[in-house]
């Protein structure tokens, strides 16, 4: 550590330096060189100075090695300049009793030499690994980071052991550590002999939850979406399970997993989960827009220990310009399957493309949230309403009719999560299914069967690039007329999350600029994402997709656009540009791109 101290009298080192050395090096020399970092000082003296010029070549062979030079050779060259050759206002501009002081420019050139390459890579494991999971040692080599033939960086080094002890310790193996490592640098040959043992330790095994921080809610809530199993192998994702499930629950704000690592006790680790909760009530207010529907204003409030029984009572508000909505809904906790069992209301009613529609829902459900599958039973009234914003009578071609219709819906949905990454997905796919079905003549208008499936496929390109398809299809069939089905239970397509260039719900059985719901529905999208950064990137995209009463009297309308990417901490935001093909109209998309 290099003390800076001297008397303002005989402050006398005002100096400036410049440093040539190829551009990485320069970089690096740049940021931690002593002789640069303290060259804007007004307290220095000559001294000092003196000092960081003799240390002057050991810094630079020490912080070269670090990017894989190991045989720097430092030319230091030093001149006397007057003050008027510095730039104004730095602060070793000063005149003393002796009159104005000189600057002394330093200028330091690093002739940096060969690189220092991996000769040779040693990587040993001893303990149970060694012999039970020779599998994963062949992995640890398989994907080692640092090969024969590469150039040597501390960074680098360093970053390779790490990733090899990740891959022990992520599975069975809590206690692993690096026994040893030696990187064995002959700077003559510019050659790096790499040595690296881990010791695997004993392999772990998951006892039974320690539970702490709960005071308000109930252990049995986290006992009860705990997906571990007693005397299963310890696995960091199996943890992360656990922390995600518990955080998916409407009590707790954090959740923190893991056990202890002591490889004297590997049998039965006591799983340790210590969560933050929510308070019992809350209040939530917001402002918002989306190109969708608008600018909107809402609040929620919600109480989560109804009855001190930790039922969950939850009402929201949200207002529009093209849609209100209300929603009331009593939940139980999770039971001892995981499922949640709740009743609601709500009340929503849209004014889009022409079309007045008023839907009230009320009805029971039976759901399970897990890590990679949602499971929902229900049984919905629906009572709707729909006319034209004029009010005039609708047309006789439309399947849908004026006044309210009804139906109790008996429905089940079912979705499936297989992606490397639920925030930010870059491999894998997305399934979802809602089904239901009406009997006319049970409190329904019209019996009919309704089916709603998405698929979002992800392929990654290189090491940052994403291509991303989706579709869509859904379809109400019924033998009798589908004009006394609600409808809501319709489809229209166009907006965000359908087929971009359009406006939402714009696409459908349109008559005389009024776009009313149809029977069916087909969507489909192609993206390709290129990510300049690891939080920025850009977009282009073709989405198709239509809206009919009947495949034979059909229209497929296509968009095409661009958009920039941005990974938020809740998700990607996606600002688009798209241009409706048929329509021949560009409009603006902002969306939150979270996984359906």
């Amino acid at each position: 550590m290099l003390v800076l101290s001297c008397a303002a009298e005989s402050a006398h080192a005002a100096y400036q330096v410049d440093i040539s050395a190829p551009a990485p090096l320069e970089k690096l020399l740049k940021a931690n060189l002593d002789l640069v970092r303290y060259q804007d000082r007004s307290d220095l003296g000559d001294e000092q100075l003196q000092f960081m010029l003799d240390t002057l070549s050991e810094q630079v062979t020490q912080l070269a090695a670090t990017e894989g030079y190991f045989s720097p050779v430092t030319t230091v060259k030093v001149d006397s300049v007057a003050p008027t050759t510095r730039a104004a206002g730095n602060a070793a501009l000063s005149a003393t009793a002796s009159g104005a002081t000189m600057i002394k420019h330093v200028h330091v050139q690093v002739e940096a030499g060969p690189l220092t390459k991996i000769a040779s890579v040693d990587i040993e494991v001893v303990g149970i690994a060694a012999q039970q999971d020779t599998q994963r040692i062949d992995t640890i080599r398989r994907n080692w980071s640092l090969p024969v033939g590469a150039t040597f960086r501390q960074e680098s080094w360093d970053q390779a052991k790490n990733e090899g002890l990740e891959t022990l310790q992520q599975h069975k193996y809590a206690a692993a550590r690096i026994a040893n490592s030696q990187a064995a640098v002959d700077p003559d040959d510019q050659q790096a002999d790499l040595s690296i043992h881990y010791d695997s330790g004993p392999r772990f095994t998951l006892g039974p939850l320690q539970i702490s921080g709960t005071r308000r809610y109930p252990e049995s809530i986290i006992n009860n979406v705990n997906p571990l199993a007693v005397g299963e192998e310890y696995d960091v994702n199996r943890l992360l399970t656990l922390q995600r499930q518990i955080q998916n629950t409407a009590y707790f704000s954090n959740a923190i997993v893991g056990i202890d690592n002591d490889p004297e006790h590997p049998d039965m680790a006591p799983v340790k989960v210590q969560v933050t909760e929510y308070p019992i009530q809350r209040i939530r207010t917001g402002i918002g827009y989306a190109t969708d529907t608008g600018a909107q204003v809402e609040g929620r409030y919600s109480h989560y220990n109804v009855f001190n029984r930790a039922w969950v009572f939850d009402s929201q508000l949200r207002i529009e310009q093209k849609r209100q909505y209300g929603l009331l809904n009593l939940a139980m906790p999770p039971d001892t399957k995981n499922f949640v069992n709740s009743v609601s209301s709500s009340w929503d009613r849209t004014t889009l493309e022409g079309v007045d529609l008023r839907s009230f829902r009320t009805g029971i459900k039976r759901a399970r949230t897990g890590e990679l599958y949602d499971t929902a039973y229900s049984l919905t009234y629906y009572r709707d309403e729909l006319q034209q914003e004029n009010g005039a009578t609708l047309p006789t071609d439309t399947i849908v009719t004026q006044g309210k219709h009804q139906a109790l819906v008996p429905g089940f949905s079912w979705a499936r999560r297989n992606v490397d990454n639920p925030i930010f997905p870059r491999q894998g796919n997305l399934f979802s299914l809602e089904t239901g079905f009406a009997i006319k003549g049970v409190v329904t208008d019209q019996t009919f069967t309704r089916v709603d499936t998405r698929f979002k496929q992800y392929f990654p390109v290189a090491k940052r690039d994403i291509v991303i398809l989706r579709t869509e299809l859904g379809g109400v069939f019924t033998r009798g007329s589908a004009s006394e089905v609600p409808a809501s239970l319709l489809f229209r397509a166009g907006g965000n999350d359908s087929v971009r260039g359009y406006s939402y719900d714009s696409i459908g059985n349109e008559q005389n600029g009024t776009v009313y719901p149809t029977k069916y529905l087909v969507t489909g999208s192609a993206e390709y994402q290129h990510w300049l950064t690891q939080s920025w990137g850009g977009a282009v995209f073709y989405d198709i997709g239509t809206a009919a009463d009947s495949w034979n009297n059909r229209t497929f309308y296509s968009g095409v656009g661009a958009g920039v990417r941005w990974r938020s901490p809740v998700g990607s935001l996606n600002l688009d540009l798209a241009y409706g093909v048929q329509k021949q109209q560009f409009r603006p998309h902002i969306s939150l791109g979270i996984a359906f």
